[in-house]
């Protein structure tokens, strides 16, 4: 990856916490970081536009290497021009490698040393993903960040099988960066080793000696404790160049969010937001909100009256309980909406603390004042 087309200006870090502040400077734009960023794994925000994602305060979002495989297949969005033409979004996008998708699906994908070999979810087909073919559906695919072909560990394991899995990790990941040849992506390497600090070490070191643009911390949020998790994240992050974006995958609660940028992570993504809108459970500054509860018949207030975003500013409590009684999308799209703007608005607000040497005062005053949603 050419540096002009992509590379980290860290321009403060907090004082007593060691959080960063920068700017990511990518093909499709420059973004601040820390950032969360919205997934949209089939090339689309669920119910979501694209401009609408953006006037959130979206900066990279996400696609799924492992889905736009299966649907539509990467020469389609190839011929589209890109994966920003096809879904017409002109900001910077991030595909992960499909690794934890393939993984998951354990009753049909078989792990050798040359890939993963599984059967398609829609026919049944054979196929199989090698590090060097997930990286020619990522460059077909053509987002501004790709991720390297890893084995997602589950937890708990052995550290026998976590020693074995790593060290095959980073096998695939040398694989891949030899087979990436497109200079306007960004490969990043994912550190594994599950819940073993030697095992973190040896995978961050050997990563970080290869000299990707960015790196992954994959593996957390699959549940472990959050202790463990937040332990996993230190264990990686204390071994990888400090010039150098770091990605914390799969993400989405406030106390995993502040979390990880207080440990040093730069970019978070997670399903969450979209996910638990579309049921009804919503992110305020008041706490958890169920809009389906009766209680919120005549509640004729906003959603929540510290919230910009275009559900607060013109809708009521009553009106998104009635859309989802009715099962109506629009209330999923407003749902939405605001959660995915409230989750991006909290890290805009870590950014400036950073800026200002009080992240540590902002994390304990954001997870003290939102309590019964810190764990979503």
């Amino acid at each position: 990856m050419k540096p002009e087309l992509f590379h980290l200006e860290i321009k403060h870090i907090d004082k007593e916490t060691g959080a960063r502040y920068g700017i990511l400077h990518t093909p499709h734009g420059d973004v601040e970081v820390p950032m969360f960023m919205p997934v949209g794994t089939n090339a689309t925000v669920k119910t979501l536009s694209p401009e609408e994602v953006k006037s959130l305060g979206a900066g990279v979002i996400l696609a799924n290497t492992y889905h736009l495989h299966l649907r539509p297949g990467e020469e389609i969005v190839k011929k589209a021009g890109g994966v920003h033409e096809f879904m017409q979004y002109d900001g910077p996008m991030l595909t992960d490698s499909g690794g934890f998708q393939v993984f998951s699906l354990q009753k049909t994908r078989k792990i050798t040393e040359n890939g993963v070999e599984f059967r398609n979810i829609y026919n049944g087909d054979k196929d199989l993903f090698t590090p060097e073919k997930v990286i020619q559906i990522e460059e077909d695919i053509g987002a501004d960040i790709i991720m390297s072909f890893d084995e997602c560990i589950p937890y708990p394991v052995t550290h026998e099988y976590a020693k074995k899995s790593t060290e095959r990790t980073i096998r695939w990941a040398k694989r891949g960066l030899a087979a990436h040849k497109r200079e306007d992506q960004a490969l990043f390497g994912i550190v594994q080793g599950g819940e073993f600090t030697d095992l973190r070490e040896m995978c961050a070191k050997e990563l970080a000696a290869l000299d990707f643009p960015g790196y992954s911390i994959g593996g957390t949020s699959i549940g472990e404790p959050k202790e463990v998790c937040f332990k996993m994240i230190e264990d990686a992050i204390r071994y990888l160049p400090e010039d150098k974006p770091r990605y914390l995958m799969g993400v989405g609660s406030l106390d995993y969010i502040l979390g990880g940028i207080e440990r040093g992570v730069d970019m978070m993504d997670c399903v969450l937001p979209t996910r638990i809108a579309r049921h009804g459970a919503l992110m305020t500054s008041q706490g958890r909100i169920n809009i389906r509860k009766a209680e919120y018949k005549e509640d004729f207030t906003p959603l929540d009256p510290e919230c910009d975003c275009y559900t607060c500013q013109h809708y009521t409590k009553a009106y998104l309980h009635h859309l989802f009684l009715c099962n109506e999308e629009f209330g999923k799209r407003l749902n939405s909406i605001h959660n995915v703007r409230f989750l991006i608005k909290v890290v805009e607000g870590a950014r400036k603390a950073i800026q200002e040497d009080r992240f540590k005062e902002y994390e304990e005053e954001v997870l003290r004042k939102y309590g019964d949603i810190r764990g979503f």
